[in-house]
């Protein structure tokens, strides 16, 4: 029997907050499995996914950071024209500019797994991903902007990678430390426990 097909905009609904994982944890730090079923399982953590990054207030979330060490990630996130992208992406690749085209955008960059904390990253401001939706059809999007940073921050969880791997050692104790002070905000299951804002 072929799988069902689902669309984007049923997936972002009737999903369940899972709490995030913080920067440590070993599915973190380890690259993923590829997506090979597209079918109700994956469904289903689509649409948990796509619950905690929004009550995480993200613009994309890696199934490594709810303990899932498949290769998807979920976004909703503006392009330089602040036209809005959602979607799911399964096994991805980035493909960025490279010689003279190649341009950096310096600018703060946090992680939904390291709340609270956030440091100046350069990154390329173009970028192209491609890879597989939730039905398992190629699927490419073009990034410019925060949606560009979007899609390689999400990619290197794929692959394992924090964004803390790509900076230099003191801007990595300082993000760190950003994140130290602002710990005591965030539960240990956050955002199944909302953030306390109370002082």
């Amino acid at each position: 029997m072929p799988s069902q097909i689902s669309t984007v905009e049923e997936l972002r609904t009737g999903g369940t907050i899972l709490p995030i994982l913080r920067w440590g944890n070993p599915v973190l730090h380890r690259p993923t499995r590829p997506v090979t079923a597209f079918d109700d399982e994956l469904r289903e953590l689509v649409r948990n996914m796509f619950a905690t990054m929004y009550a995480a207030e993200g613009v994309g979330l890696a199934a490594t950071q709810v303990g899932v060490d498949l290769a998807v990630f979920v976004y909703d996130c503006p392009d330089d024209d602040q036209v809005r992208h959602v979607g799911v992406m399964c096994n991805a690749e980035v493909s960025l500019p490279e010689g003279k085209d190649r341009k950096l955008h310096a600018a703060d960059e946090g992680c939904l797994s390291l709340p609270g904390a956030y440091i100046e990253l350069a990154r390329p401001d173009y970028a192209i991903c491609r890879g597989l939706d939730q039905n398992g059809e190629n699927v490419q999007v073009i990034g410019t902007g925060l949606l560009a940073r979007c899609l390689q921050h999400e990619t290197d969880h794929l692959n394992g990678i924090v964004f803390g791997d790509r900076l230099a050692g003191r801007a990595r104790k300082k993000l760190y430390a950003l994140h130290e002070d602002a710990a005591d905000l965030y539960p240990d299951d956050w955002p199944v426990t909302p953030r306390d804002d109370k002082e």
